[in-house]
């Protein structure tokens, strides 16, 4: 079994493409190869380019490759379907052409994989974290939903990319038993499970005991770590999730309460080999302290076993 570490583009700050005061892409492929990562995912759609050879290049550069893609949308609204599906031909048609990573002994799936969350309801999203009093879906808005999922699953699946599940705090799948529902709907032949710690926490989970519970859908894995303090604060306060990012409730791992020794134990008893990505969600303005905090992150995970 091996893990092997890479980074992703919100520890930048970066979620949506749009905003003015996003770092320059080519940066933050330059700091994920300083910070030691083999790789990197793509970020939101839109915000690297989609020409295969202009990325290729700055990949190269860099010494780093592209773990996944992302679909990160309103999968609900019918009316979005058209767009989403384009992003997943667009996002698909680039990420296969680009510079492979190598598949290791035990890893279930090949990367680049697909990872597909969830995003944009403002009343969930102010419910982040809040079990008893986020509003749910209706039975026929679920059924709904999972239609429309499955058809952005089998449409990354069409190109040979592996689709993995992201429960998301502020998503429609975020808590216990949401995720329940979407194992049960959404079968593993069609997409697996990309968990995330930090998420888990989150949302009332303990990442140790969800990661063994999903082992046999869990293909990809997320690594966050929780400022407990900040953390009880958003809590109380009842905003965004990325409001609450903002603020701090995510930090460099090994510097929150999430205990990265029992989930490093808990991924070897379930046999987990491949890939781990490193995420810090915050504020795009606070992005020059994002190398320091990646750093950080890898430095600790290689202090208690993980590789890079």
């Amino acid at each position: 079994m091996a893990f092997q570490i890479c980074g992703a583009p919100c520890c930048w700050g970066i979620e949506l493409p749009i905003r003015p005061e996003l770092p320059d892409w080519k940066r933050v492929l330059s700091e994920a190869g300083q910070a030691g990562y083999s790789a990197i995912e793509l970020g939101p759609y839109g915000y690297l380019p989609l020409d295969v050879d202009v990325v290729t290049e700055e990949l190269n550069k860099n010494h780093i490759s592209i773990v996944a893609g992302t679909i990160f949308h309103d999968l609900i609204d019918p009316a979005n379907q058209e767009y989403v599906l384009k992003a997943v031909d667009d996002i698909c048609s680039l990420i296969t052409k680009l510079p492979p990573l190598k598949q290791h002994e035990g890893q279930k799936f090949p990367t680049p994989y697909m990872t597909i969350m969830d995003w944009g309801h403002d009343k969930r999203d102010y419910g982040a974290g809040h079990y008893d009093t986020s509003p749910r879906l209706s039975g026929d808005e679920w059924k709904q939903f999972m239609k429309h999922l499955r058809a952005v699953c089998d449409r990354a699946n069409s190109y040979g990319v592996r689709p993995v599940i992201h429960p998301h705090a502020g998503s429609y799948i975020e808590f216990s038993d949401e995720i329940e529902a979407v194992v049960r709907d959404i079968p593993y032949e069609v997409a697996g499970l990309c968990l995330d710690t930090g998420h888990l926490y989150y949302s009332g989970m303990d990442p140790v005991e969800y990661l063994k519970k999903y082992k046999d859908r869990l293909d990809y894995v997320h690594f966050k770590d929780v400022n407990e303090t900040v953390y009880r604060e958003v809590m109380q306060e009842h905003i965004r999730f990325f409001e609450g990012c903002a603020k701090g409730a995510m930090c460099p791992i090994g510097t929150g309460c999430l205990d990265y020794p029992a989930i490093k134990q808990a991924l070897l008893d379930i046999g987990y080999s491949g890939y781990i990505t490193i995420e810090q969600e915050r504020d795009p303005k606070n992005a020059d302290t994002t190398l320091a905090d990646v750093k950080a992150s890898v430095d600790y995970l290689k202090s208690v076993g993980y590789e890079i």
